[in-house]
């Protein structure tokens, strides 16, 4: 389980080694995402707080990358945040998620991207639940819902 070191590590030190990596050109980002998904995911944008019927959506299931399809978060570990984003304790696997330090907007926090393809999910906190304490503050447009 990932503590709130772990990410900081992580974001500091260097990410873990994905399974595989993705890469594309700008102009075929733009062909296969929409201008939404484009402007969060490639552009590190930010959706509209509680723009998403996501945000209450808690039925069994993964959440994979809109980019790229790498399963990123599991249902288990989503929780309602009250912030208007989808929230989670836990990435799916320890190397699904990289961080990065994000000094933007006069505030010091960790960014998560999708460490297959590069795309801005959201953000990562220190006050999520026990026993992790994290909270994966997510943009919903970068997720996709897969049923298992």
């Amino acid at each position: 389980m990932l503590k709130w070191n772990d990410v900081l590590a992580f974001a500091e030190k260097g990410n873990p080694t994905p399974d595989r990596t993705i890469t594309k050109t700008e102009e075929e980002w733009k062909a296969q995402l929409t201008e939404e998904e484009y402007y969060v995911t490639r552009q590190k944008g930010t959706e509209r707080a509680f723009s998403s019927e996501m945000c209450s959506l808690f039925q069994a299931g993964r959440y994979a990358c809109v980019c790229c399809d790498t399963e990123l978060f599991n249902s288990g570990e989503k929780f309602e945040s009250g912030t208007g984003w989808p929230s989670f304790t836990q990435p799916e696997k320890e190397n699904a998620v990289a961080y990065n330090a994000d000094h933007s907007h006069g505030m010091t926090r960790v960014e998560t991207v999708c460490n297959t393809c590069d795309a801005h999910l959201g953000h990562v906190f220190p006050d999520g639940p026990k026993p992790s304490g994290l909270r994966y503050c997510i943009n919903a447009v970068s997720l996709k819902k897969i049923s298992d």
